[in-house]
Formats: C-alpha cells, structure tokens, sequence
C-alpha cells in the first residue's frame, strides 16, 4: 500500500503519463521514502497505454534496488545498457529496445541515447549526482538531456533525489518544474539520528588529559 504522500505523488503525475504530456517532475524524497515505488506506478501507467520506460541512474553498480526492483516487477521487460558490456552485450541490449523485446531501459548516462521509441516515461534517479556529466568527447548532462528528450517525445520526465541540485530546486521556484514532496519515511520509520560533535573541544579534552597524565 502507497503511503499518503506516495500516493499524491503517483495522483499528480499519472495524467501527465495518461494523457501524453511533457512534464518534468522533482520528485524530493528522504531517504527510505519509497520513490522508486512511485516510479513503478508511474512505469506500470506508461505500459498500460502502449508507451515505454527510460530510467537513468548515476552508476549501475550502485543502482542495484532500483535494477531489482522493476525486474522483480516488470520481468523480462526489463533491459539494462552499461559500459562494462562488451561490444555484442551493447548491441544486443539496444536491439531489444528498439524492436519493443525491452520496454523498459535502466542505465547510466549513456542510456538517454538508447533507440527507444515512443517513451511514455523518463525517470532520472539521483538527479543531483555529478556521474550524469560527461566531460570526455562529446560534453552533456544526462540529467538535462532526458528533460530535452521528455519534451520531444510529449512524456512526463521524474527526478528523483533525496538531496536535489541546486539546479533543480530553482526551477521548481520558478515554475518550470512541479515539486513532489516525499517528507516521510514509508511507514513512519524513525530518521537515522545525527549528533554534532565539535573536534576542537574533543581535542582540547584530550590535550588537558595528556597535560594531566605528564604532570
């Protein structure tokens, strides 16, 4: 069961997906939040009109819950490109995409040029994360790119971050963006607690020990 707050979210984006819209979404979720449960339903709705899924993360290594989660969802649906594919692992991944085998693409920046057609859905998770730029060849932000593709393919665009950029966040302020909030943990889960220690007082007591043990 989606949580109020997941719930809104899901509400506030799926006309957007339904009735073929470009909108671009931040989706402001804390850690433990459920976002990637609010992709699943944003993905499940793109699906259902015939449409495809793009979904970026900054690493693929360290995006194994999202991996898991929409194959434990979507099954052989899914389709994943990354860099430590060799050359026929890379072709075989794109070639699903484009003939409709994989409806839904997961990778790094690279993916956002994956031969998807119709997409019906981008998702950017971990919006803020410097691994989207590429500063070698060819120069682009992966994140900006999927906004520019969203508006070419009339489709909704999610960013998803616990800690949005700066970017972001000020695109929400002025209008161009909708802001999703997700304030909660699922299920009300405690937040992880988090003492400030000051080291120059630890220091001095360390220093007025020693000075006590010489003397």
């Amino acid at each position: 069961d989606l949580s109020s707050e997941q719930a809104a979210a899901v509400a506030a984006a799926t006309p957007a997906v339904r009735e073929r819209r470009f909108e671009t979404f931040l989706l402001w979720g804390v850690t433990g939040s459920g976002k990637t449960e609010v992709y699943l339903r944003l993905a499940a709705e793109a699906l259902a009109a015939s449409r495809r899924v793009l979904v970026l993360v900054p690493e693929i290594a360290l995006a194994d819950q999202v991996v898991r989660a929409f194959r434990a969802r979507f099954g052989p649906l899914v389709g994943i490109a990354h860099s430590a594919q060799n050359v026929a692992e890379r072709w075989a991944s794109w070639m699903a995409a484009l003939s409709g085998d994989s409806r839904i693409m997961i990778g790094p920046r690279s993916v956002v040029f994956a031969p998807l057609p119709d997409p019906g859905l981008i998702v950017v998770d971990e919006e803020h994360d410097s691994a989207y730029k590429n500063e070698e060849g060819i120069r682009y932000n992966a994140r900006d790119l999927a906004v520019a593709l969203g508006r070419f393919a009339n489709c909704p665009v999610v960013l998803g971050s616990a800690t949005p950029s700066a970017e972001s966040y000020v695109n929400t302020r002025r209008g161009r963006y909708r802001m999703l909030r997700l304030a909660r943990r699922v299920g009300d889960r405690a937040m992880a607690a988090v003492e400030i220690i000051d080291l120059r007082e630890h220091l001095r007591a360390e220093e007025a020990k020693r000075s006590a043990d010489e003397g």
